[in-house]
């Protein structure tokens, strides 16, 4: 299978890096191809401005959203990795979600105004770390709302079935013995699904 591994973390030290890592290990020693896109390091413009939308109004597209929209054209299975920031996506894959995930692409509008999703055949999988504890987000209804802008808002909305949704709480917090059980986990899960 080939999988493409999206992933928006600052910091090149941080556990969201170890999580990648791991799941790029897990992957390639099961003998899967993978790809990750590092929007930090690659330096990704996320801002949707005025002269994106005149390009994709004239049936063309910026060249750094094509070459990104190829990645996902070639992925059976993309990942998200990043951490949950103020209850949603950092803005570096909020706009990469904005300007790569465009009409016509990923999805868009058929004669009776019903929604055409055009990357159907493709899974998803997110894994996400935050700050709080999961059993804070699980008790004010946070997990519950966060699937449901992630992966139905998104992932659904444009046919990617999401198959799997990770999310790793008090991260900062907890000692190096819980994060390494951590890992173990994003080990598990890809053996799991994969």
């Amino acid at each position: 299978m080939k999988h493409l591994v999206i992933y928006a973390h600052p910091n090149p030290q941080s556990f969201n890096n170890a999580i990648k890592e791991a799941v790029v290990n897990s992957l390639k020693n099961k003998g899967h191809e993978v790809e990750v896109r590092d929007l930090y390091a690659l330096g990704f413009q996320p801002v949707l401005n005025g002269s994106d939308f005149e390009t994709f109004q004239s049936g063309q597209m910026p060249s750094d959203i094509q070459a990104e929209q190829e990645h996902i054209k070639n992925a059976d299975v993309i990942t998200f990795i990043y951490p949950i920031w103020w209850t949603g996506l950092p803005a570096i894959l909020k706009g990469y979600i904005d300007r790569v995930f465009a009409y016509g692409f990923a999805y868009s509008v058929d004669e009776q105004g019903g929604y055409v999703k055009h990357l159907t055949g493709k899974k998803g999988l997110i894994i996400n770390t935050t700050g709080a504890p999961t059993e804070f987000y699980d008790q004010v209804g946070m997990t519950g709302s966060l699937k449901q802008t992630s992966d139905t808002g998104i992932l659904d909305f444009v046919g990617i079935e999401a198959i799997h949704h990770q999310f790793f709480g008090a991260v900062p917090t907890v000692d190096d013995a819980t994060r390494k059980g951590m890992l173990v986990e994003v080990e598990k899960l890809i053996n799991e699904k994969f």
